[in-house]
């Protein structure tokens, strides 16, 4: 049973485009077992897809306001998550979508990347950047070890 990441944002808002970017980078540099879904602003509209899909696990990755520094990158709970930290463009909340998810897979993880600035327009700020190579790496060396901090 294959693996699949989910990511959330929009790559034209500087640093929300995070979760589109690790997409990118997972399209292109395809790591075996492993499947992705660039969820975009609206990832619910892909639960079809997990649905067909049958992960035995689902990461989902966004960039998240957590005031900690540029880049810095942490495996969130759902608690975490329906409390403060919460930067997302995407119509549904994110405890909604990891609900739903959950419904479909039983182990669901989120991983959120903490932005530099989100801004129409804007790139992807190199601490972000550098951060979504090392959340690319640690998939495909098999690892969900964070938190890893910027710096």
């Amino acid at each position: 049973m294959d693996k699949l990441v989910i990511t959330v944002g929009n790559e034209l808002m500087g640093d929300d485009g995070a979760g589109p970017l690790l997409a990118m980078f997972l399209t292109h540099k395809a790591i075996p077992g492993w499947k992705v879904i660039n969820g975009g602003s609206v990832p619910e509209n892909y639960l079809y897809k997990v649905r067909d899909f049958k992960p035995e696990m689902v990461v989902l990755v966004d960039a998240c306001e957590m005031n900690l520094q540029a880049g810095s990158i942490r495996l969130l709970s759902e608690n975490e998550i329906a409390g403060e930290f919460i930067l997302s463009t995407h119509r549904l909340p994110l405890t909604f979508f990891i609900s739903a998810l959950k419904e479909l897979v039983s182990k669901v993880y989120f991983i959120g990347i903490q932005p530099a600035i989100v801004g129409f327009g804007l790139p992807v700020s190199p601490q972000v950047r550098r951060a979504v190579e090392i959340v690319y790496q640690n998939l495909q060396s098999g690892k969900l070890d964070f938190p890893y901090l910027s710096g």
